[in-house]
């Protein structure tokens, strides 16, 4: 089969397009042809060795969607998709023709999407869905969400099917137009010590749960943050360092929840995407548009565009 692969890390130039042995699968794992494959920040980092654990030679990918055409008789035939963390960091991932995986890692493909839309959204929406259930969203819960990217909108979504009170702030003026064109009341962010007044301004005493997915507004978000309440992030400066006004926190009763989907392997995904699979089918969640759908053997050439910072959503098709 064709894959992309990478045998060192530290640069792009080691990803290349290289043929490999077909997998075979064991008796309690699939083999699913990947008809779409999503390429995602953090492939692109783990190239670039980002993340210590990754076992070589790697073939990279998280997100996928398929067909299953071996393992267990009844899953023969299924359109699946699926993510987790073992995927193109300690065992062969997506960003090829087809991929071995536990049987029970994999969730079946709500029929409203193509492969292609859900081939775009495991690591966004579980994300999303982990934040949601850790820091306790549920209906009435006034839940801020801070960045217009794809976590962002995939929490704004799942948590308007939940009934929270939504306030969305991004800061780029195309990001707001974008998230009030889908009907979400939205401010723009500015100066960070002005957060907290313009979080006032619409939840009167702060918001209960803030959701920050860019890494940047942690400390800003306590001035924003009601009584007992909660802040979920997602990323960290590249320091990995933060000042975090403490005595702020602590006067609220406030607490930080991380998150992040490296913790969860694909049976672990496959449980959430079979929750909140089905809202797609039942038109309760927005089906994913403009994505850039580029052939497999283009992937090098892509995971670069990513990596200079390309907003586009890629999906790599074998």
């Amino acid at each position: 089969m064709h894959a992309l692969q990478f045998s060192k890390t530290g640069d792009l130039s080691s990803l290349h397009y290289v043929e490999v042995p077909t997998p075979v699968p064991a008796a309690d794992q699939v083999l699913v042809q990947i008809k779409a494959a999503g390429l995602n920040p953090s492939d692109v980092k783990n190239v670039l060795g980002r993340f210590p654990y990754t076992t070589l030679p790697r073939i990279p990918g998280r997100d996928f969607a398929g067909v299953v055409v071996d393992g267990p008789q009844e899953l023969v035939g299924q359109e699946v998709w699926g993510t987790g963390k073992e995927l193109g960091f300690y065992a062969d991932g997506s960003h090829a023709q087809y991929v071995v995986l536990s049987a029970k890692g994999v969730a079946h493909k709500p029929a409203h999407l193509s492969f292609a839309q859900a081939a775009s959204l495991g690591v966004p929406y579980t994300t999303a869905w982990d934040a949601l259930e850790r820091s306790g969203v549920g209906a009435g819960t006034p839940l801020l969400v801070i960045g217009g990217g794809a976590v962002g909108s995939a929490a704004l979504a799942l948590a308007k099917i939940r009934g929270a009170r939504l306030l969305a702030a991004a800061r780029r003026p195309e990001q707001v137009k974008a998230l009030q064109a889908q009907g979400f009341e939205t401010v723009q962010l500015d100066q960070p010590e002005n957060l907290g007044a313009q979080v006032n301004a619409v939840f009167a005493g702060g918001a209960e749960v803030i959701f920050d997915t860019t890494g940047f507004w942690l400390p800003a978000s306590v001035a924003a943050l009601a009584p007992f309440g909660r802040i979920a992030i997602i990323a960290a400066p590249v320091d990995g360092h933060v000042q975090l006004p403490a005595l702020g926190l602590y006067r609220k009763g406030g607490s930080v929840v991380g998150i992040n989907s490296l913790l969860y392997g694909v049976q672990a995904c496959a449980a959430m995407l079979e929750q909140f699979g089905r809202f797609f089918d039942e038109g309760l969640l927005p089906l994913p548009q403009g994505l850039f759908e580029a052939p497999l053997e283009q992937g090098v050439e892509r995971y670069h565009e990513v990596n200079r910072g390309s907003g586009e959503k890629v999906i790599l098709l074998p």
